[in-house]
Formats: structure tokens, C-alpha cells, sequence
């Protein structure tokens, strides 16, 4: 009986033990995690970003909504295209398989007659005939009647091929259009999420950084601003030169018109230059006549929200505006900023005229249109309005004309 108690004892001993043993490890375990997050905790980034950072963020997420919504503007472009062939290709279908089944109404005629008739021996038909002239004649036409089911037979064939070709090609089209219009539905779903997560950040800014924000706004407006009047200065400049050397190309001509002797020598001078002045003239009158009417367009629209895609007439993305303004004036520009970038001629910002096209960033994502004094019409970005603006808000790409 005493060994029994003994061993009793010793079996609680175990078991008071045990869970004083645990508790301690826990302890020692959570002391040491808290020991590592303290040393890890000042080597860690802030998790919140300053306006600075919010900004620079903000404009390349409005930048890269920029760039997908040329995407998603070339991919709407391309399913338009691919649908409208679709459509040709079905309806030629549609024909082809209608001359098929002629074709085959044809033959299946034919065979029927055949059918009824049976076959004949030529020695039986000579027999039953009731003269050999009636057989001649008869095995005649039965000639005429197989070249002609020939004809038929081959006519038959050709449609089916060509029936076989127009299915087989409005597949690859079917196939093409699935493929554009999910390029169209993955460009959209970019844009969306880009303009999503800058209207995040946006909204998670206090009341004063968002202030703080809209005052870096106004200093880099006030930048640009002061560059445009600087070119607006030297484009005055060059006006004022311009003009002046007109005249005093003019004034001799007066005074030469104005002598009554050296009517040969007067008219052989004044030939060459004349020419050569009249054309320049002519060439710079006819495009400032369409910059006139693309600017008038342009203008006619300030005010109006931009809408990623949208090409009029109630909202503008920025190629959208450009290509109506353009079309305004005569001229046929393509969707994008990519394929508008190619089209004219290739101008240096010290030479923009009115009606020039201004390209901004290294992925051409924007476009706006050039009014002079260093100022353009364009449709800035999501949340803003078509306006006026300074064309150094952004960085410059390169610039062409049109026409």
C-alpha cells in the first residue's frame, strides 16, 4: 500500500510541472518575437507615401491610363474593321452557297431524268429506233444533254470550292474578331484599374495634403505658363521680323512700279521672284484656311469632359478631339496617338504653327492641338475638361502637320 501512494504522488508531481514548463517557453518565444519587431520596425519603409510621392504616382497611373486607352482605342478600331469584314464575308457566303444550291438543283434534275429514263445500249436504241435517221438524232442530243450536264458538273465543283474558300476565310475572321475584342475587353479593364487605384490615393489624402497637393499643381502650371509666354514672345518676334521684311521686299517693287522707263527690265525682275512668293503663299494661305477651321473646332468644344475611348460629340479623349478637329477641316486622321504621330510632316517645337499636332511623353500617349503663344486645345485626362493649356505641362514627344 505505501509503494501505491508513493507512485500516486510522483504522477501529480508530473503533471504540476508540465504546464509551468509551457507557459514559460510561450513567454520566452513571445519576448523574443517583440525583441525582433522592435530592432525590424525603424527599417521598414512608411507605409504612408508623402504628396510628392502621391503625385508622381498619381500622374504615371494617369499616364499609363493614357497609354491604354490608345490600346483600347486601337482595339475598338480593329473589331469595328474585323466585324465589318465579318459581315462581307457571311453575306458573300450567304450567295455563294445560294448558286451552290442552284448548282445542285441543276444536277439532281439531271440525275432524276436519268433515273426515269434508264440506260440504253446504242445497238438496242438503233434497233428500237424507228428509223436510223430518228437515232442519229437522237443520239445527238444525248451528246448535247451530257456536254451540257458536264458544264454543270464542273460549275457545280467550282462554286463548291469557292463556297469552301469564303467559309474557311470568315472562320479566320471569326477568329480574329474574338481576338480583337479581347484585346478590347483587357485594354478596358487597364484602364479602369489604373484610374481606380488613382482615385484611391487620391481619396485616402487628408484635407491637408490635399491642399498641399493642389498647391504643386498651381506651381507647375505657373512653370509651364511662364514658358509658353516666353515663346509667345519670341513667336511675336518673329512675326514682327517677318513682316518686316516683307515690306522692305515691297518697297522696291513700289518704286519700280511707280518709273515710267525700264518696263522690260521691271517685268523680267519681277517675274522669278513672284513665282516663287505667290506659291509659298498659296501653301501657307491653304493650311492656315484649315488650321482656321480646326482651331474653330477645337475651340467649340472647350469645356466638355474627357472620357477615356470617346471620340464626340458630347466627350473627348485627347486623339478623339484631334481627329474631329481634323476631320472639321477636310482631313482624315487615324484613331490613335500612335498612327497620328505619322501622319504630315514632322515639325521642331520653335517652328509650331496653329493647327500643329503636339505629342507628349517618351510612349506618345497624348496629343494636343498647337494654338500659338506656346499654348494648346486638349482633352487633359480623366475628371478634367477639354481647355487651353501650356503645351510645356507635360513633356513634349515631338509635334507634326497634318496637312
Amino acid at each position: 500500500m505505501p509503494t501505491l501512494a508513493s507512485h500516486r504522488k510522483s504522477r501529480t508531481r508530473l503533471r504540476t510541472t508540465a504546464p509551468a514548463v509551457g507557459m514559460t517557453t510561450a513567454a520566452i518565444a513571445s519576448i523574443s518575437l517583440l525583441g525582433q519587431s522592435a530592432q525590424a520596425a525603424p527599417n521598414e519603409p512608411s507605409p504612408n507615401p508623402t504628396v510628392e510621392e502621391v503625385q508622381k504616382k498619381v500622374d504615371d497611373l494617369y499616364r499609363q491610363a493614357g497609354t491604354s486607352t490608345q490600346s483600347y482605342n486601337k482595339a475598338k478600331e480593329a473589331t469595328e474593321g474585323q466585324r465589318k469584314s465579318v459581315d462581307g464575308l457571311l453575306d458573300d457566303v450567304a450567295k455563294r452557297t445560294e448558286k451552290l444550291n442552284e448548282s445542285r438543283r441543276k444536277l439532281g434534275n439531271y440525275a432524276a431524268a436519268q433515273y426515269r429514263s434508264g440506260t440504253v445500249t446504242p445497238t438496242a436504241a438503233l434497233l428500237l429506233a424507228d428509223s436510223p435517221q430518228q437515232y442519229f438524232d437522237q443520239n445527238q442530243l444525248m451528246d448535247r444533254m451530257t456536254e451540257r450536264q458536264k458544264s454543270y458538273i464542273t460549275d457545280y465543283e467550282q462554286k463548291q470550292e469557292e463556297a469552301s474558300k469564303e467559309r474557311a476565310e470568315a472562320t479566320r475572321s471569326l477568329e480574329k474578331l474574338t481576338e480583337s475584342q479581347a484585346a478590347l475587353k483587357a485594354s478596358k479593364q487597364d484602364v479602369q484599374k489604373k484610374l481606380a487605384k488613382a482615385r484611391e490615393m487620391l481619396s485616402d489624402l487628408t484635407a491637408e495634403e490635399k491642399a498641399r497637393l493642389a498647391a504643386l499643381e498651381k506651381e507647375r502650371e505657373a512653370e509651364a505658363t511662364r514658358k509658353a509666354e516666353a515663346k509667345a514672345k519670341a513667336e511675336a518676334k518673329d512675326r514682327a521680323d517677318a513682316e518686316r521684311k516683307r515690306q522692305e521686299e515691297a518697297a522696291p517693287q513700289e518704286d519700280g512700279a511707280g518709273s515710267g522707263t525700264g518696263t522690260g527690265t521691271g517685268t523680267g525682275s519681277g517675274t522669278a521672284p513672284g513665282t516663287g512668293t505667290g506659291g509659298g503663299s498659296e501653301s501657307g494661305g491653304a493650311y492656315a484656311a484649315k488650321a482656321e477651321k480646326v482651331l474653330a473646332f477645337a475651340r467649340a468644344q472647350i469645356g466638355k469632359p474627357y472620357v477615356w475611348g470617346a471620340a464626340g460629340p458630347s466627350s473627348y479623349d485627347c486623339s478623339g478631339l484631334t481627329q474631329g478637329a481634323w476631320k472639321a477641316a477636310g482631313v482624315d486622321l487615324p484613331r490613335t496617338t500612335w498612327d497620328q504621330v505619322e501622319v504630315g510632316t514632322r515639325i521642331a517645337t520653335d517652328d509650331l504653327k496653329p493647327g500643329d499636332l503636339v505629342f507628349f511623353y517618351d510612349d506618345i500617349s497624348h496629343v494636343g492641338i498647337y494654338i500659338g503663344d506656346g499654348k494648346m486645345i486638349h482633352a487633359p485626362k480623366p475628371g478634367a475638361y477639354v481647355r487651353e493649356e501650356s503645351i510645356y505641362y507635360m513633356p513634349i514627344y515631338g509635334s507634326v502637320r497634318p496637312a
